[in-house]
C-alpha cells in the first residue's frame, strides 16, 4: 500500500499493516465456532428441525470476516480481491450448508458435517495463511524468484 494514499485516513494508519493478522484470527474463530455451532446443531436436530438455529458467534464472525475483506480489498488490491472472493464463498457456503442441515433434521436423516463450508473456510485459511505468514517463506521465495 502507498503509505500517501489512505482511503479511511487513521483506521489505515492504525489497522492497515495488521489487516491480514486480523483475517487470520477471525478465520480461526469462525473456524472453531463452525465446529462449535455443529455440535449444537445435532442436539437441536434431536428435539425438531424447527429448533435449530444459528450460532451467533459464527453469524459475526462471518460478518466481520465479509467486513475485512472488503477493507482488505481497499489495502491490497490483488490480496484483497481474492480474500474477498473466498470469504464470500464461505459466507455463501454457510447459507446453504445450514438450510442443508434443517432440510436433514426436517427428513428424520442423521446430520452431516458442513463438509462445503469446511472446504471453503480451509481454502480461505489457507490463502489468509499465506498472506500473513509470507515473511516466513519470502527469503526462499527471493532466491527463486
Amino acid at each position: 500500500m502507498d503509505p500517501s494514499v489512505t482511503l479511511f485516513g487513521p483506521v489505515d494508519t492504525y489497522l492497515a499493516p495488521y489487516i491480514a493478522y486480523v483475517m487470520l484470527v477471525l478465520i480461526v474463530v469462525n473456524m472453531a465456532a463452525r465446529a462449535f455451532e455443529f455440535g449444537q446443531i445435532k442436539e437441536q436436530a434431536a428435539e425438531g428441525a424447527e429448533t435449530i438455529g444459528r450460532n451467533p458467534l459464527r453469524v459475526a464472525t462471518n460478518f466481520l470476516l465479509v467486513v475485512g475483506a472488503f477493507y482488505y480489498l481497499t489495502v491490497s488490491r490483488h490480496a484483497g480481491m481474492i480474500i474477498s472472493v473466498l470469504v464470500l464463498g464461505v459466507f455463501l457456503t454457510d447459507l446453504f450448508e445450514f438450510e442443508s442441515r434443517k432440510v436433514e433434521a426436517r427428513q428424520g436423516w442423521d446430520v452431516e458435517r458442513p463438509w462445503g463450508a469446511i472446504g471453503a473456510s480451509l481454502v480461505a485459511f489457507l490463502y489468509i495463511t499465506y498472506q500473513a505468514l509470507f515473511f516466513v517463506v519470502a527469503p526462499y521465495w527471493d532466491l527463486i524468484v
